[in-house]
């Protein structure tokens, strides 16, 4: 990844992200231990999130994350990051993004117009940790 073209509030983000796979034993159950508070108690945001579970995030790295998503049993499910459009440059490569669960078994990229916590549109990019995204959607 080309750092020199990133947002400072990305460009921190992804770089705080490099440290996650080091601590992937730390995080592959619910809660997580460090800085990681769940999202609910930062922004007004339900507890659980359809289709993404009960995210975490650091909330030194607001607004790109790396945010941890948890599925009801407390097994992380994938990692994500919330890029802001305005943040996005001509030629930005993600090719190198950190995962805190290990490894990535695919990878979803959605647009969301906005939310609680980052109203302006932007780009979620979810490195997911297991074969079917579709158990965290209840």
């Amino acid at each position: 990844m080309n750092l020199r073209n990133l947002a400072p509030t990305l460009a921190f983000a992804l770089i705080a992200g490099t440290s996650l796979p080091a601590m992937a034993q730390s995080v592959e159950q619910s809660p997580p231990g460090g800085a990681y508070k769940a999202v609910s108690s930062l922004v007004k945001m339900p507890d659980f999130v359809p289709g993404l579970g009960q995210l975490f995030v650091d909330p030194k790295t607001l607004p790109a994350g790396p945010f941890l998503a948890y599925d009801h049993d407390g097994k992380l499910v994938s990692t994500i990051y919330m890029l802001p459009i305005k943040d996005m440059k001509p030629k930005m490569s993600f090719d190198k993004l950190s995962a805190a669960g290990g490894a990535v078994d695919h990878v979803s990229v959605t647009y969301n117009a906005g939310h609680p916590g980052v109203e302006t549109a932007q780009i979620h990019v979810i490195l997911w940790h297991v074969a079917d995204e579709t158990k965290v959607a209840k």
